[in-house]
């Protein structure tokens, strides 16, 4: 996959096949779009391409920027994006100036004059241009004006259930996490770098490993939940607490720790990716520590029986 950090980089694609958006967390529509499009290009003996945007929008806009919750960091998405058969991805810098492009300024000044599409794929209720103003219906009248396709990717449902990222979101802050991870189509996962701690876990007979994770990526729902934990090239089933540990502290601090079991070494320093499976219960408050780790040793036989 080639990436391209502005759209003005793109000008020797051959008959390119678009889609574009943020693409958030890669879920199965997004999935059934990418598919899509590169069945498309192959068949008109082009190109796939995405045009997505870094950073995100709400960022430059500040519209809630500070409450922003992502489902895929950047190099996630690159990630899973190689993983998908795309062949070009196009990281558009979002500015002011360019939020404020019409809808048609933005197909007939990026898209066609600069990369020159020959089709772009959308997803039924896809919005863009100033104010997102643009639509399908607008795509249309623009694609008999300027020559080029205009394909639409029908709703994608699980099990019944519209998918989006917002729902998939809600359903991580809720402990939902079968729901999305099957909306994701994999497990959802969280990336960070291993930190020092107050290292009270140790004293309690779970050492912990905190996780210090990238901003604005989604922390699911505090609770404790079951995980896969990759280390290297290592596979450990774990335990993961997130929370404000009200047993232990009255700060409201949240808090991503990771107890691996079967696992007795020093991490700091390394990184460290989890998938989270299930969760088992709320964050709670214990009356003693001894209460608390009672708990403990009871999410740990309940995980010690789950198969991951």
């Amino acid at each position: 996959m080639k990436i391209f950090n502005h759209i003005s980089e793109c000008k020797n694609l051959k008959n390119p096949v678009l889609t574009l958006g943020m693409f958030d967390g890669i879920h199965i529509g997004h999935q059934a779009i990418i598919r899509q499009l590169n069945e498309i290009a192959e068949k008109e003996n082009g190109e796939s391409v995405l045009l997505t945007f870094d950073p995100h929008p709400r960022v430059v806009l500040g519209k809630a920027a500070d409450d922003l919750q992502l489902l895929t960091t950047l190099n996630e998405k690159i990630e899973l994006l190689e993983n998908s058969g795309l062949e070009n991805l196009i990281l558009h810098p979002f500015t002011k100036v360019f939020a404020n492009l019409s809808a048609e300024d933005f197909v007939e000044e990026l898209l066609v004059n600069e990369i020159g599409i020959h089709t772009i794929v959308i997803g039924y209720d896809h919005h863009f241009g100033k104010n997102r103003q643009g639509n399908f219906e607008q795509l249309n009248e623009f694609s008999k004006k300027y020559n080029f396709q205009v394909v639409k990717i029908e709703e994608v449902k699980s099990d019944g259930n519209h998918i989006s990222s917002t729902q998939i979101r809600n359903a991580l802050i809720q402990g939902n996490v079968e729901f999305a991870n099957e909306g994701l189509g994999r497990n959802y996962s969280l990336t960070g770098k291993v930190i020092h701690g107050d290292k009270l876990g140790r004293t309690l007979g779970f050492p912990t490993a905190n996780l210090e994770t990238e901003r604005f990526k989604l922390i699911p729902g505090n609770g404790v939940y079951i995980v896969k934990a990759f280390l290297k090239d290592e596979v450990f089933k774990g335990l993961l607490s997130i929370g404000t540990r009200p047993t232990v502290t009255n700060s409201n601090e949240k808090r991503a720790e990771v107890y691996l079991m079967d696992f007795d070494r020093e991490i700091y320093g390394e990184t460290l990716k989890i998938e989270v499976l299930h969760k088992i219960r709320d964050d709670q408050k214990f009356d003693s520590l001894q209460d608390l780790v009672k708990q403990m040793n009871l999410d740990k036989n309940f995980a010690e029986q789950y198969q991951i």
